[in-house]
């Protein structure tokens, strides 16, 4: 799998994350973050146009495939805040405690091998009443499809770079001391599998 994950997996999620439903969610969602915020999970940067140019203020994004970053189309002297990009993964995140106003991660969960570490620290970096925007595949509520989900997932981790077809995300997100209180969602198009999308807003509690 070293070949794969090195040379194949990173363009595969540069497609993937590029397309129409995720980039359509993209749009919905970004735009809520305000303040001092953290990215989770930026890979090439798609979001960076569509921040708000007024009430962001500082952009820290952080993403294991420095490959991906290098691969963004928006030039970052033309955005009106700073932004700095760290090369890692968010289950160990280099801010101190309450740090930012706003927290994004779109469809970066799946695939988060350490979840409940990853959304800690996400707890932690968050100033109290902080939000966690974020758009996600997961567990579907149909049970068809729930039990397909579960039969392929075990498969579907291995070639999708540690991605789940199966996370309930609003109970992830609760039982790491976050309530969805701006909460969507629905089916889209495209693999079955990985057609229902949860997308809005949690918010740190206090």
């Amino acid at each position: 799998m070293g070949i794969y994950n090195k040379y194949i997996l990173p363009g595969a999620i540069h497609w993937a994350c590029n397309g129409g439903n995720s980039r359509e969610q993209r749009e919905k969602v970004i735009p809520l973050a305000h303040g001092n915020v953290l990215e989770i999970g930026i890979g090439a940067g798609h979001s960076l146009p569509l921040y708000d140019r007024i009430k962001v203020k500082h952009l820290t994004a952080i993403d294991p495939l420095e490959k991906l970053w290098k691969k963004r189309k928006t030039d970052l002297a033309d955005l009106p805040f700073d932004v700095e990009y760290i090369r890692g993964v968010a289950d160990h995140i280099p801010a101190g405690n309450n740090s930012f106003d706003t927290v994004v991660v779109t469809y970066t969960l799946c695939s988060i091998a350490n979840l409940d570490r990853t959304l800690q620290e996400v707890f932690r970096v968050l100033k109290p009443g902080g939000k966690l925007v974020f758009s996600e595949h997961g567990l579907a509520p149909d049970r068809g499809l729930r039990m397909w989900q579960n039969l392929i997932n075990p498969l579907w981790k291995r070639i999708g770079g540690g991605c789940h077809l199966n996370r309930d995300v609003p109970a992830i997100l609760e039982r790491n001391g976050f309530k969805p209180d701006n909460l969507h969602t629905g089916y889209f198009s495209g693999w079955r599998p990985t057609s229902y999308h949860y997308w809005g807003s949690a918010t740190r509690i206090t």
